[in-house]
């Protein structure tokens, strides 16, 4: 395949302005797309939008699929009717200069909890949101509920790597059963490759034992 000469602009989303501590998929990113293309650019490489891992970088993710929630605009959250204004109107003093991602993501999170449990309100009785959602979780069916898991046992161990968890827990005995009462969140650049801290390298590790 041939293609004509062209360049573009490489910016991570998370690089992008905002009032919620780290840019996003919001109203900056459509300006963005609208400035590169006014500037005559083809290409926006924005590099992993994985769930970041240490040191909150997206090469260190602890899924080779999982997304990026801090990425999801509280904005577009309100226009979809999942949460009020009144929910985004006052958030914290957040540096415009520098990222406090520990800010960001006690911030973010509460937020998604939020439009979460206004989500399982709906979608019941909307069928249209319905069918959308069955057709996420079809299209993640390979990894979702693994990495739900792996994440549920991270959060429950403080972040600490998977091999030094219990060694059934690792291996996961029984870990469904053991993780229903605990707070669960599933939600271009270089190949990326799992690192040792991921979901597929401890399910790989499982399946090898």
């Amino acid at each position: 395949m041939r293609f004509e000469r062209s360049s573009g602009v490489l910016l991570h989303p998370t690089s992008l302005p905002g009032p919620f501590g780290i840019g996003d998929f919001g109203g900056e990113a459509r300006r963005f797309v609208d400035f590169i293309a006014a500037a005559g650019q083809t290409f926006w490489q924005i590099m992993p939008l994985t769930s970041p891992g240490y040191g909150d970088s997206p090469y260190a993710s602890t899924s080779a699929f999982a997304g990026n929630v801090n990425l999801i605009s509280p904005e577009a959250l309100v226009t979809m009717g999942l949460l009020d204004e009144a929910d985004i109107d006052h958030p914290p003093a957040f540096s415009a200069d520098l990222t406090d991602h520990g800010q960001v993501i006690a911030y973010k999170s509460g937020l998604l909890e939020k439009a979460f449990h206004h989500f399982k309100g709906r979608v019941q009785g909307d069928r249209e949101l319905a069918r959308d959602h069955e057709r996420v979780l079809a299209l993640a069916s390979s990894w979702l509920d693994d990495y739900a898991l792996f994440a549920a046992l991270k959060e429950r161990h403080e972040g600490a790597a998977w091999w030094t968890w219990e060694p059934a827990l690792a291996r996961r005995e029984g870990c469904h059963g053991r993780c229903a009462a605990q707070p669960r969140r599933s939600g271009g650049g270089p190949p990326l490759l799992p690192v040792p801290l991921s979901s597929p390298v401890a399910r790989a590790e499982e399946l090898r034992q």
